[in-house]
């Protein structure tokens, strides 16, 4: 038997994952996420949990829902840091008090057409439902149950696939923070050499 007196493993985390999904999903609602940012997120913690080898946990639930609930702070961390840097680095190129050109760079743009090619490339390597089933959830918006009816397959098969397309999403996504990485530290040596 996998739990014992209320503990289970990594294994049945994922299980107690995919059994309160939604409630979870709620949860994170509550928290203050977006419905389509909470999906993301149970994604996100799904994946985390299948690179997780733990022990038994005694407090199960206690603890998915802390996964949870991290995962969210992290992603609000992030967008504040992401923000923050945008706005010194925006104020840094034109002065405080001058008036943001909203317009993007040469190089901006070009930066952000060869992250869109990376990950036009990531999603192109999906099968070609797995690639319709992430489009039509994550772009069109439809509805899992919706997909799932139009291809006449469960929830469930739908959930596999969307988990599919993340995981070459997370990879691509990996690998445009590796590049930015390392334009950082290129610019950061050639700070430190240059002055």
């Amino acid at each position: 038997m996998g739990e014992r007196a209320g503990r289970v493993t990594d294994q049945g985390l994922k299980q107690l994952l995919l059994s309160s999904r939604t409630a979870v999903i709620r949860f994170l609602m509550l928290r203050g996420s977006k419905a389509d940012e909470a999906e993301d997120l149970v994604q996100e913690l799904f994946l985390k949990l299948e690179g997780l080898r733990i022990g038994p946990i005694a407090e199960p639930r206690a603890y998915l829902y802390r996964m949870a609930d991290n995962l969210l702070l992290d992603r609000r961390r992030s967008v504040a840091r992401r923000s923050r840097r945008e706005e010194e680095w925006t104020d840094a190129r034109s002065g405080v008090d001058a008036e943001a050109d909203d317009t993007p760079s040469v190089e901006d743009a070009m930066i952000a057409r060869e992250q869109l090619d990376i990950l036009t490339k990531a999603l192109s390597t999906l099968p070609p439902r797995t690639a319709e089933i992430f489009r039509r959830f994550r772009v069109d918006g439809e509805r899992q149950k919706v997909i799932a009816a139009d291809f006449g397959v469960s929830v469930s098969a739908i959930e596999k696939q969307l988990q599919h397309a993340y995981e070459v999403v997370l990879a691509a996504k990996k690998e445009l923070d590796e590049e930015f990485e390392d334009a950082r530290r290129l610019t950061g040596e050639r700070d430190d050499h240059g002055a």
